[in-house]
């Protein structure tokens, strides 16, 4: 099947987490347009089974098929974990899916042990316990689930007592750690860094895969000449749908799009469509 270079990419994630995915692909192809899909209305996909998981996964990633893409980023680590390997057998369009930054992670040298902070699903699935053996020191890596916190973050984006609370509760196992650096192993943590950082009481990498996903987007879209050819006009173009269709989701998406695009130093415009 040969693709129009000028489909927009697809990009879906169990809810608004994926928005922290879709603003470094921005920054990284700002000529793209883009349609975003969030389950809100099935969040979270990490506490489910697997097939589930993957169920949900196709029954996304045919919606938005629907409305022609040229490729696909699976921008949650649990959906990458549970179906990407099925989605890629049945899907001709480059397909680019989430994994927990070990790697970079481990390349910062520094020492004490590296926690990965990550769904139950993720951290169960043999895709990531694959990922782990091939690391020498296994036993300096520490599995942190946190079920619960992804409910957290698509109330609000995570702000609140609410997630104080839990922070501090979940790093109780291992607050006399030395920590090499956290993993953000789900990509709504992404938006709750400096909460993260309080909760801890001190300052410690924190290392995601946002831009290694996007980087891998762009290498298989130049590989199969499908980066965007027509202009965009000045502004990325961009569709917000999720499953939970409230006024009160939209501007959440798009409050979290517009901070992340600021944080990473956007200077474009947004057309929403």
């Amino acid at each position: 099947m040969e693709l129009d270079s000028n489909l927009a990419i697809g990009v879906f994630d169990s809810g608004v987490g994926g928005i922290s995915v879709l603003a470094e692909l921005i920054f990284t192809l700002p000529g793209e347009k883009y349609i975003y899909y969030g389950d809100s209305k099935n969040a979270p996909y990490g506490v489910r089974p697997t097939e589930e998981v993957k169920a949900l996964s196709f029954d996304v990633t045919n919606k938005i098929l629907e409305k022609g893409i040229k490729g696909l980023v699976v921008a949650c680590n649990t959906a990458t974990s549970g179906a990407i390997e099925d989605m890629r057998n049945t899907i001709d369009i480059p397909i680019v899916g989430m994994e927990p930054a070990l790697k970079p992670a481990i390349a910062l040298k520094n020492e004490g042990k590296i926690v990965v902070m990550a769904t139950p699903v993720t951290l169960r699935e043999k895709k990531f316990n694959d990922l782990i053996q091939c690391f020498h020191n296994k036993n300096e890596i520490i599995k942190l689930p946190c079920p619960g916190l992804v409910e957290i973050i698509e109330r609000n984006g995570g702000k609140g007592e609410t997630l104080q609370a839990y922070l501090e509760d979940l790093f109780t196992s291992i607050k006399n750690e030395r920590i090499a650096a956290i993993v953000l192993g789900c990509t709504h943590y992404i938006f709750i860094k400096e909460e993260i950082i309080k909760a801890l009481g001190k300052s410690v990498d924190l290392v995601d895969g946002n831009k290694g996903t996007a980087n891998q987007l762009k290498r298989l879209l130049q590989k199969q000449n499908l980066l965007r050819k027509a202009k965009n006009q000045g502004s990325t173009e961009v569709m917000l749908i999720n499953s939970n269709h409230t006024k009160e989701m939209l501007a959440l998406c798009r409050r979290l799009l517009e901070e992340h695009l600021k944080q990473l130093g956007w200077q474009g415009e947004i057309t929403y469509i």
